[in-house]
């Protein structure tokens, strides 16, 4: 009996020792996949300035592609040219020392020999000069364009790397949320959508306050304050679904200001304005280590429009030395 009482005794203090972790609420599920979402967002951006690095690299490859293949086809019509001569020299009494030389592998050593154009004639001689810068150039393109091709790959590699890193934080939050039971994730998602509604509700007040004025910035704005309520999608740039730079890239195109997909591409254009003097219509960007992954336009009190993450619709929001997570890197009006 006494065993027993001891046991019992034991297995109630075993169990009051052990700590019990409570679930986590829907408002720690719900802060845990909106700090996802953020990274997948900063992740979208670096595929989406990889995207931008690939484009330009694919088009200037196109480029030194072409010039090769402008090269390579005039040497080959130098090669016919200098086969008639050949053919020339032997009706006239069989090849000559310089045309058997002329087809070796290195004609440029041939022609810098002592009194090789002597056997030639002018005509024949200058022909053969051409066709030897003709070769050079075009053993200097084939190299540039492989060069030019090993670049594209790595970009076509980093593109693909920070695609997957989007992707791979997307699913983490679903995973998150599948977690759920059913009943949580209902309760959630009407969280969300109250939250949204709320934010766009009061986006539209804001920004129906504002004078906005001309110039290209305004015009960018009441572009982008047009697409309040509309939602965020990774790579997405209109006409009713956005992410952060294809939302300024479609407002400033509005404003016949072509700008790429990237917001730190975008970073890139127009001058640079410090904080004190923002005003509507700069570009606002921010980041992390170093690497700008947001972009919003300023509407003015340390306030701007922008496609934020996914789960999210573009809305107006505020911001001072940070937005969210990330650093304020500076601001460019265009």
């Amino acid at each position: 009996m006494k065993i027993r009482v001891a046991t019992l005794a034991f297995l109630i203090a075993l169990a009051t020792a052990i700590p019990v972790h409570a679930a986590p609420s829907l408002q720690d599920v719900r802060d845990k996949v909106r700090a996802l979402q953020e990274e997948a967002a900063s992740a979208g951006e670096a595929a989406q300035q990889a995207q931008v690095e690939l484009n330009k690299l694919t088009g200037t490859l196109a480029s030194v592609q072409k010039a090769a293949d402008a090269d390579a086809k005039t040497v080959s019509q130098f090669q016919k040219s200098l086969g008639s001569i050949a053919r020339e020299q032997y009706k006239t009494g069989g090849f000559s020392k310089s045309l058997e030389l002329l087809f070796s592998t290195d004609p440029k050593l041939f022609l810098l020999s002592e009194g090789s154009l002597e056997a030639v004639t002018k005509k024949q001689a200058i022909q053969m000069r051409k066709y030897t810068v003709a070769k050079q150039r075009l053993t200097a393109t084939t190299a540039v364009v492989s060069d030019k091709l090993a670049l594209v790959k790595k970009a076509q590699a980093k593109y693909a790397a920070q695609k997957k890193a989007a992707e791979s934080k997307l699913a983490a939050a679903q995973a998150l949320l599948a977690s759920l039971t059913k009943a949580e994730r209902e309760r959630l998602a009407a969280l969300i959508d109250s939250q949204e509604n709320a934010d766009q509700a009061a986006s539209l007040a804001e920004v129906a306050k504002l004078n906005l004025g001309s110039g290209r910035g305004a015009i960018a704005l009441r572009f982008a304050i047009k697409q309040i309520g509309d939602r965020y999608v990774f790579g997405a740039a209109g006409p009713t679904l956005w992410d952060c730079s294809g939302l300024t890239m479609r407002a400033f195109q509005a404003a016949g200001v072509s700008l790429p997909h990237s917001a730190a591409a975008q970073s890139g254009y127009g001058k640079s304005i410090p904080f004190n003097k923002l005003q509507p219509g700069d570009l606002v960007f921010f980041g992390k280590h170093h690497y700008i992954s947001h972009v919003g336009i300023y509407i003015g009190s340390g306030r701007m429009v922008n496609a934020p993450r996914p789960g999210a619709r573009v809305k107006v929001e505020g911001f001072s030395g940070s937005f969210g997570s990330l650093a304020f890197y500076g601001a460019r009006r265009i």
